[in-house]
């Protein structure tokens, strides 16, 4: 479980980079001295400060064996030893050098010189400069590599401490960098769990900066925000479906209750009385069914999005308008293309609602409708509405107290206006000059379909 926290990858990831950056910079550094080191040691050999390569081979030639005054050996104190290219046995001052193939190519070659590790007789580790000094023959001058390798491994120890003691502090501060930087991100887990667990969707969390992570903060409170609202409203649309529902079901109850009483009683009822009783009956249930469609086409407004497409608004208007006039309404229109981009469902329902409305509200009155530059009016010609009235219209179940006799559900305009703003207009009512209320729907669009635009240009 520990290796799923995010704080402690965050923590192993900052650990294993300075590792590597500081393994690497170890590697680089003891190389660079190790280099320096070898460095010093061929200059040494390189440049005596004795005596010259053909002195020093005069008194080689003449000695032929061990010298017995250390201080005049050529280069450092060490081993010097003259070697021929044939198979003549070489001489030296104080110990016998390896000879390898390289080495007599050396003494072969005028001019020529090898630095080199090697070793003596005796396993001694030697850094060794083979140097031609005349024809067939070479000078190996040699100094113990001891101190050298007890230097580097001083250096290597040192390094290895600094790494491992970088290693541990890069952890440190990755461990507190990741507290410190996942605390906002702390915060959010727990909110998000206090809400999965309460379903407290009033839990906000405390916005600082304008980082990546107050971005997210804050997208999460307007996510908590967004979803406390849609709950508040189906709960308020459950609650009024609940209010409305229950005067048609009622009557219809206590119709059928009637009906079934007087089969019972052996009672038969009037002729006339049982026709308006049917009628009644028959009424309600076209109530009840209106007020069902028009729930369901309010709950899929609000879970469901029908994909928007580019569409003629004006025949998705001349729909809506046949569509009333077989309902029995007299509608006069003058429609102006305009194409927009939505659901043509959505929209033709949207208009055919206007315009039932209208008509309800102007019995045996013209409904006139038009479409212009985007903008559409439908216009009744009845008593219109109390200005007080006006803001509340759009509203779910709501209906103005001198329309409660009428037939319909209250949510006929609020589907008009969930419509429209699903399709990024606005719609408004208002009372018309001269009497009578109109509606306006202004929805964005061209007067002419994209690829016809193109086409143009």
């Amino acid at each position: 479980m520990i290796w799923r926290s995010l704080r402690t990858r965050l923590t192993l990831l900052v650990a294993v980079a300075v590792a590597l950056a500081v393994a690497v910079s170890a590697g680089a550094c003891f190389m660079i001295v190790r280099h320096q080191l070898y460095e010093q040691v061929d200059r040494q050999l390189g440049n005596p400060p004795g005596k010259s390569p053909r002195g020093q081979l005069e008194w080689l030639q003449r000695e032929c064996g061990p010298v017995p005054n250390p201080q005049e050996h050529y280069g450092p104190p060490g081993t010097t030893q003259l070697i021929f290219a044939d198979d003549r046995p070489p001489c030296y001052t104080s110990a016998a050098l390896v000879v390898t193939e390289e080495d007599k190519g050396v003494a072969a070659s005028p001019g020529a010189k090898h630095w080199h590790n090697g070793v003596a007789d005796d396993g001694t580790e030697m850094r060794i400069l083979t140097e031609n000094v005349g024809p067939g023959m070479a000078v190996m001058d040699a100094v113990p590599l001891g101190q050298l390798r007890n230097t580097l491994k001083m250096v290597a120890l040192l390094l290895g401490a600094v790494a491992a003691l970088g290693v541990l502090a890069a952890a440190t501060a990755g461990l507190l960098i990741a507290r410190a930087a996942l605390r906002p991100v702390g915060r959010l887990t727990r909110a998000v769990e206090h809400i999965a667990q309460t379903e407290d969707l009033d839990t906000r969390i405390p916005v600082t900066g304008d980082d990546e992570i107050a971005r997210l903060s804050s997208s999460f409170n307007a996510m908590t925000t967004a979803l406390a609202g849609s709950r508040e409203r189906q709960k308020q649309l459950v609650a009024d479906a609940g209010h409305e529902l229950r005067t048609p079901l009622t009557t219809l109850r206590t119709n059928i209750d009637l009906l079934l009483r007087s089969e019972q009683t052996g009672r038969s009822l009037d002729p006339e009385a049982k026709k308006r009783l049917l009628t009644n009956v028959k009424a309600q249930f076209a109530e009840l069914s209106t007020l069902v469609a028009d729930l369901l086409q309010l709950a899929r407004g609000d879970t469901e999005h029908e994909p928007h497409v580019e569409l003629a608004f004006h025949e998705v208007v001349t729909a809506a308008v046949e569509r009333a006039r077989l309902r029995g309404a007299e509608v006069v229109s003058d429609l102006r293309p305009w194409y927009v981009v939505g659901s043509a469902t959505s929209l033709e329902r949207a208009v055919l609602n206007l315009i039932d409305n209208a008509a309800k509200f102007s019995p045996g009155g013209q409904v006139e409708v038009s479409l212009s530059d985007g903008r559409l009016s439908v216009r009744d010609h009845g008593p219109g509405l109390p200005e007080e009235e006006l803001p509340h219209v759009f509203e779910r179940f709501w209906r103005s107290p001198s329309a409660r006799g009428l037939p319909g559900s209250g949510l006929g305009l609020a589907i008009v206006a969930q419509a429209v703003a699903e399709a990024g207009g606005e719609v408004r009512l208002a009372n018309a000059p001269g009497g009578g209320a109109i509606a306006t729907m202004d929805l964005p669009g061209t007067l002419m379909r994209n690829s016809e635009s193109d086409k143009s240009r």
